[in-house]
C-alpha cells in the first residue's frame, strides 16, 4: 500500500486522526479490564483448585474443614491410587479413551472426505447433498426415533452405539468445506496436470494445508466423545461398558456411594476425595491436550467461519 493512498493514521497521522477502535485504552479502562480478567480467572480457577485440593486431602482434613479443602496441609495421592487400582473407574476410563480415540479418527475421516467432495464444484449430486447436510441443522431426530434406529441396527449394548449416532457433525462439515474452498484452484489444476487423482490431491496437497482446521475439528470431536454420557445411558445396559462420564455422574451428581469391592481395594479414602479425584481424571485429558492445539484453534475456526 503506497503512502499516498494509505489512511492518515497508517502514515503517522496525529492521535486525533485515529479511529476510536485504535485508541489506546485509558488507565481507567485498563484497570477495568484487569479487574474483569482477574474475576474471570478466579471464577474459573477456584472451583478447579478446590477440587484438586479436596482430592489430595485426608479424611481428617476434610472432616475438620467441612468436607472441602483448598490447600491441604498433608497432601496424599491415596484417592487417585484407589480410583486407578483397576476397578470400575479404571475400566470406565479405558472405555472412554477407546471410544474417544476411535470415534475421533472415524469422525475426522468421514468429515474430511465429505467436506472435500462438497467443496469441489463438479461433484455429482454435491448441491443436493449439501442441502441435506445443512438441513440437519433445522430437522433433528428425537430420542425415540434415534433409539429405534440404533435398535434396528443391532447396536444396543455395544460400543458402536456411543460412536455411530454422533459420528458426523454438520457444523464441522461446513467449516472444513469452507476451509477447503479457500485453497487456490491452481494447486488442484497443477496436480491434475501431473496425473494426480482426487484422492492424491486431497491427501498430499489439501490435508497438509489444512492442519489448523483439522486440529480444531478433531478437538471438537474428541471433547464430544469424551464428555458424552447420554448415549451411553440410553443404549448401554452392561455396566462394564459404561464410560467414565456415566460413572462420574452416578458418584458425583447422583450421590451414589463408592464400593470398595467395585474399586478393587479393601479400604476407601473419604468419599468427597474420591469424587473429586474422579472429577479431575475426567477433566484432565482435555485440559492436557488443549494447550497443544490452542495455536490452531482461533485460526481454524475463524478461517472456516469467514469463508463460509
Amino acid at each position: 500500500m503506497s503512502s499516498t493512498f494509505a489512511p492518515r493514521f497508517l502514515r503517522g497521522g496525529s492521535h486525533a486522526d485515529r479511529p476510536a477502535w485504535m485508541e489506546r485504552p485509558s488507565p481507567a479502562g485498563q484497570t477495568l479490564k484487569l479487574i474483569v480478567i482477574v474475576a474471570m480467572i478466579v471464577a474459573v480457577g477456584y472451583p478447579f483448585l478446590l477440587a484438586i485440593g479436596t482430592s489430595l486431602s485426608t479424611k481428617a482434613e476434610l472432616a475438620a474443614n467441612g468436607g472441602y479443602v483448598l490447600f491441604p496441609e498433608h497432601p496424599t495421592l491415596e484417592a487417585y491410587r484407589v480410583v486407578l487400582a483397576g476397578g470400575v473407574v479404571t475400566r470406565a476410563a479405558l472405555v472412554s479413551v477407546g471410544v474417544t480415540v476411535i470415534g475421533t479418527a472415524l469422525s475426522l475421516l468421514c468429515t474430511v472426505c465429505l467436506a472435500y467432495g462438497l467443496s469441489r464444484p463438479k461433484t455429482f449430486g454435491g448441491k443436493p447433498l449439501l442441502l441435506v447436510v445443512v438441513g440437519t441443522f433445522l430437522f433433528t431426530p428425537g430420542v425415540i426415533p434415534s433409539y429405534l434406529v440404533v435398535q434396528e441396527l443391532g447396536l444396543i449394548d455395544s460400543y458402536g452405539a456411543m460412536v455411530l449416532p454422533i459420528m458426523l457433525n454438520a457444523f464441522n462439515v461446513i467449516v472444513v468445506r469452507a476451509f477447503f474452498q479457500g485453497i487456490p484452484d491452481e494447486l488442484h489444476e497443477a496436480a491434475r496436470l501431473d496425473g494426480a487423482g482426487e484422492l492424491t490431491i486431497m491427501c498430499r496437497i489439501v490435508l497438509p494445508l489444512s492442519k489448523a482446521v483439522i486440529a480444531v475439528v478433531g478437538m471438537f470431536y474428541a471433547v464430544t466423545y469424551w464428555n458424552s454420557f447420554f448415549n451411553a445411558m440410553l443404549y448401554i445396559n452392561d455396566s462394564n461398558k459404561l464410560p467414565l462420564q456415566v460413572i462420574l455422574r452416578s458418584y458425583v451428581i447422583q450421590g451414589d456411594t463408592f464400593n470398595a469391592k467395585a474399586l478393587g481395594v479393601s479400604v476407601l479414602p473419604a468419599t468427597t476425595a474420591l469424587s473429586m479425584a474422579v472429577l479431575i481424571l475426567a477433566v484432565l485429558p482435555i485440559v492436557a491436550v488443549y494447550p497443544f492445539l490452542q495455536k490452531y484453534f482461533v485460526k481454524g475456526v475463524l478461517t472456516g467461519a469467514v469463508k463460509a
